[in-house]
């Protein structure tokens, strides 16, 4: 999320109050993240997200809008896209493609703990098994295709110690992915983008509760396993060191697999996917890096936290606790 395109206060009145949301009181720039253009926006009646998509095709959207709106259906706390009368949840502002979503309470856990990453494990696996019969489909964007499309792009910036890593490791992910053990993996509707930032802690009411997952427009289909990689690399790693933090990992797993527990194949193949899922981050930080986009608050993040990752997990592959 960035400021990409500037909205004007009166537009945004327009669309809230069309969505009966009542009239706008506040609209301003949010700072975090890089894809697409976000504001806050109160009105009478609560507080909302307005976003501006920038890079997403305008066909694309619908699965995103929908998949958080199934969510929320089955009891899964995300934001939940406002619909006008007749039912649309795409709407447009400044000429591009927009929703408005329900504003989350609470506020992001920037250190969490064990228990912190126990609950967004069991919440995954709920976001996984509700998907089931999300009747939508649409591949992860993300995934091994974008990342052999962009390695040629980034290649050049890179010294050649890096341009190594980063050329074996995809030969190896691959391989990986074309392998009968690979194909086996089970599939879904992953968030594949649901780190720290992307999660709403409350603590008003006593012990911090989990209270919301949010920004699911990296979200597709693709191995259920990735999206346990992408958090465990997030949530359970030391971000000096990027080494796995393994009691934070195993309480992930313990509470992930309270609700959905993984197959022979997914325990063996969990080493590989965190070195799947520190590529995809280094790719992309690499990307935002070297090449960066105009934004009014755009700050791009450092490349080499996801390279200390990568390396950390070839050198040291870690299994979940039985």
């Amino acid at each position: 999320m960035a400021v990409y395109t500037e909205v004007g206060f009166d537009e945004a009145d327009r669309l809230v109050r069309r969505l009966g949301l009542g009239a706008l009181t506040d609209l301003h720039g949010i700072r975090s993240g890089i894809e697409n253009t976000n504001y806050y926006a109160t009105t009478v009646r609560g507080q909302w997200v307005l976003t501006l998509f920038e890079r997403l095709p305008r066909e694309q959207l619908p699965y995103y809008l929908r998949l958080m709106e199934h969510l929320a259906r089955h009891g899964v706390p995300v934001p939940a896209p406002q619909a006008d009368d007749r039912g649309e949840i795409l709407h447009q502002v400044a000429a591009k493609p927009a929703a408005v979503v329900t504003r989350l309470p609470g506020s992001h856990r920037t250190a969490p703990d064990a228990e912190h990453c126990a609950q967004v494990g069991a919440m995954l696996a709920r976001v996984h098994a509700a998907g089931a019969d999300f009747a939508f489909q649409q591949p992860h964007l993300r995934g091994l295709a974008w990342w052999q499309q962009v390695t040629p792009v980034v290649l050049p910036h890179l010294q050649p110690e890096q341009a190594a890593l980063l050329q074996s490791e995809l030969a190896f992910q691959a391989e990986l992915a074309a392998s009968a053990a690979g194909q086996a993996l089970p599939r879904g509707h992953i968030h594949a983008d649901l780190f720290r930032d992307n999660v709403m802690f409350d603590d008003t009411a006593g012990a911090d509760r989990l209270c919301g997952f949010f920004d699911f427009y990296f979200a597709g289909v693709d191995a259920l396993l990735f999206d346990i990689a992408v958090c465990l690399n997030d949530w359970c790693c030391d971000l000096d060191s990027g080494r796995l933090a393994e009691p934070r990992a195993a309480a992930f797993m313990t509470a992930y697999q309270g609700v959905r527990a993984l197959d022979g194949n997914e325990r063996r193949l969990l080493p590989a996917m965190l070195r799947a899922a520190g590529l995809r981050f280094w790719l992309s930080r690499l990307w935002d890096w070297h090449l960066p986009r105009d934004a009014a608050l755009l700050q791009p993040k450092d490349p080499a936290h996801f390279e200390r990752v990568l390396r950390e997990r070839i050198a040291a592959p870690w299994h979940p606790p039985l």
